[in-house]
């Protein structure tokens, strides 16, 4: 996975992370947002789901203390970040003002 995440955030096209937990009542509520984003989004930007119990280290390097962490990154650079849940238009108004 780390290869693979270094290489996606490093794309020209803007990446959002998701921190997540599957433990994680908000993350749940965020999928289906995310899901919808990813759609509206298709070819424009990536949407990237990543487990904080499964990728610790990963969770460690971005201080991700709470879940649901999104980072969007673009050029391996962090643009935006916030925790907690966001509607859909908050998100794809985001990714867009990074394009």
């Amino acid at each position: 996975m780390k290869g693979n995440f270094n290489t996606l955030v490093n794309s020209e096209q803007p990446v959002l992370v998701d921190f997540y937990a599957d433990w994680c009542g908000p993350c749940k509520m965020l999928a289906p947002i995310l899901q919808d984003v990813a759609k509206e989004m298709a070819g424009k930007a990536r949407i990237l789901k990543i487990d904080v119990d499964k990728n610790q280290e990963l969770a460690s390097r971005f201080q991700v203390r709470g879940v649901p962490t999104m980072i969007l990154f673009r050029r391996g650079e962090i643009l935006w970040r916030t925790s907690g849940v966001l509607d859909k238009k908050a998100i794809v108004d985001k990714i867009n003002n990074a394009m």
